[in-house]
């Protein structure tokens, strides 16, 4: 038998059409006793070749002996006209091709019209049959096209285990393959020890391509019978991803079919982790909001990118908003999920290693969990930046996002800062108690030197943000003083502004607070201005102090270091008891003198 492939297309078959394509092959010389009617095509035979092979014929004539020309009608003939024309040449003797596009057709009809044994041997059902079991369940390519020729023939191709036994093959070849592929790239290494060789991904997979013309239901069957054998998930997510693609972008299909497609596919995806891509998962998703797929769905794909969220971009997370009108431009609760299936598995995570990372704490280099919130930290920031001008996105879904992760994700805080500022110019209505409810997000003390000067006068923060931005700001001064001349006397900074600005007595009315707070950020940007100044000092006689370095000798050097430090010994400007019992040099004088003026 050829294995030519004939691809026939189900259309009726006018009187006169019908009577050209059967004169062919029909007795000539013997009049017709018997007119066939198949989805409106008339086929005008003779009853004796038909009824010696159709047990259904058979009875349907005995039914109308009284007549001299019966008339019987087939409803539901399964392939239709053009299956009961291979039939009825059977049924005369005319030899074709049995083929892996008909072969499905011939079981179904030859069953419908009960050509078996019980009637004729070697009869047309059983051809078919030994067809479909000896040739095409032997190779996986013709199993597939038996598949999408039996789409149109359910129930009854199921009925006749045709859709099944392909099914097994199709997962069977695919298996046994995958396993001869893996022994093949076994070899020896030049230290004589067995190992398998290095291999494309999905390398030798060729039947993938072959998989994206089956109709979704068995298309999900043939997947699952491939878990189930084993075969790679690698294998299996590259299926997915291809008839993905042919489905939902090359096709034009309907919605409720597209719906279909996503959700079946999620279901289909492989457990184990980053076997999918991301950025396929992210498709996924906007589809399935897009398409409002069921939750579990939605629910899956939220989990799966929340597990590797840590290589996804900023335009992966930028979902928009497929809901009524005047909601935000971005799907915000869906990013939300995201982001605590993260977190809640990066805590997962920290307590399986509980007990390696107390044998690892003194390693310097950072856990993957840990690399992964930094990463996760500046993809939020930037997140927040890019849906704060939104004016219809609501506080509290901003300050959900920003306060999902843990408060150590972050290790500066000028992204989260950044982005709480855009808010603040796009919601210039926000109330007071409101813009203190944001900023307390913002930990004032992990802003860079750029983003707390910029803090300090931003006239959009509260002023409880500006008067601890003011006091790290002048902590952060007093450091790098300390730092410049560790041996000098330089007292440890009081916590009284933290406590004052943060702590308010409760005592005090609304008014006497506000004034409190305007004077203390008064009193703080007039200590900052002193510490500059004195900064810029001390490092001009730094800079003095390098140069005699160069040109003097050790001795001078020495003589005027000393003198510059005692100079600068009481480096915020409180006399000592030594410097009011002895008289002050002139320079001394007219230093202090020089700073009180600029203050």
């Amino acid at each position: 038998m050829s294995m030519d492939k004939h691809h026939h297309h189900q259309m009726p078959l006018t009187k006169s059409a019908s009577r050209q394509r059967y004169n062919e092959w029909v007795f000539r010389d013997v009049p017709s006793d018997i007119t066939i009617e198949v989805d409106g095509a008339i086929f005008s035979l003779h009853k004796f070749p038909l009824v010696s092979r159709s047990g259904r014929i058979r009875r349907l004539v005995a039914e109308h002996r009284d007549s001299d020309i019966s008339r019987i009608e087939l409803v539901s003939l399964p392939g239709g006209s053009e299956s009961f024309e291979l039939a009825a040449k059977f049924c005369y003797g005319v030899n074709f091709e049995i083929t892996s596009s008909n072969v499905a057709q011939l079981c179904c009809v030859s069953d419908y019209l009960e050509m078996s044994e019980d009637h004729s041997k070697n009869n047309l059902g059983s051809r078919a049959e030994e067809y479909l079991d000896s040739i095409v369940c032997k190779n996986l390519e013709m199993c597939v096209e038996v598949l999408r020729q039996s789409e149109n023939l359910l129930p009854l191709a199921d009925e006749l285990k045709i859709v099944s036994r392909c099914i097994d093959a199709v997962a069977s070849k695919a298996c046994v393959e995958q396993i001869a592929s893996s022994f093949s790239r076994l070899e020896y290494s030049s230290s004589g020890r067995l190992h398998m060789s290095k291999q494309a991904n999905c390398e030798g997979d060729w039947w993938i391509e072959d998989l994206s013309v089956l109709r979704i239901d068995l298309y999900q069957r043939v997947i699952t019978a491939m878990k189930f054998r084993g075969v790679r998930p690698e294998s299996i997510a590259a299926s997915l991803v291809s008839y993905a693609q042919k489905e939902l972008i090359q096709k034009s299909i309907s919605g409720s079919k597209e719906k279909l497609v996503v959700e079946t596919i999620v279901s289909l995806m492989p457990v184990e982790k980053f076997v999918v891509p991301l950025s396929f998962l992210f498709g996924l998703l906007r589809s399935a909001v897009m398409l409002d797929c069921n939750a579990a769905c939605r629910l899956d794909l939220e989990r799966r990118i929340g597990s590797q969220l840590d290589i996804a971009t900023l335009d992966d997370i930028l979902i928009p908003s497929f809901r009524h009108a005047g909601d935000t431009m971005f799907d915000v609760d869906t990013v939300h999920r995201i982001l605590v299936n993260f977190s809640q598995q990066e805590g997962d995570s920290d307590d399986e290693m509980e007990d390696v990372s107390v044998f690892e704490s003194d390693s310097p280099t950072a856990t993957p969990s840990q690399t992964a919130l930094f990463k996760v930290s500046k993809l939020v920031d930037n997140y927040l930046a890019e849906i704060a001008p939104d004016a219809n996105l609501k506080l509290n879904k901003f300050i959900a996002v920003a306060e999902t992760l843990p408060a150590h994700a972050r290790s500066v805080h000028d992204g989260l800062y950044r982005a709480i500022d855009v808010y603040l110019k796009a919601h210039l209505t926000l109330s007071d108690p409101d813009k203190r409810r944001l900023c307390k997000s913002i930990d004032f003390q992990k802003l860079s030197q750029e983003a707390g000067a910029h803090a300090a006068q931003n006239e959009r923060l509260p002023l409880q943000s500006i008067v601890q931005v003011l006091y790290f700001e002048q902590l952060r001064l007093r450091n790098a003083l300390f730092c410049s001349y560790p041996d000098d006397d330089i007292k440890p900074m009081h916590q009284s502004w933290r406590i004052n600005s943060g702590a308010l007595s409760a005592a005090m009315s609304p008014k006497d607070n506000y004034a409190s707070l305007r004077r203390e950020n008064r009193e703080l940007k007039l200590e900052l201005a002193r510490m500059r100044m004195r900064l810029n000092d001390l490092e001009k006689d730094h800079v003095c102090m390098k140069r005699d370095m160069q040109k003097s000798s050790s001795r001078r050097f020495m003589k005027s270091f000393s003198k510059r430090i005692g100079k600068k010994f009481n480096i915020f400007g409180h006399s000592s008891s030594r410097e009011s019992t002895n008289s002050p040099s002139r320079h001394s004088e007219r230093t202090d003198s020089k700073i009180t003026d600029r203050t």
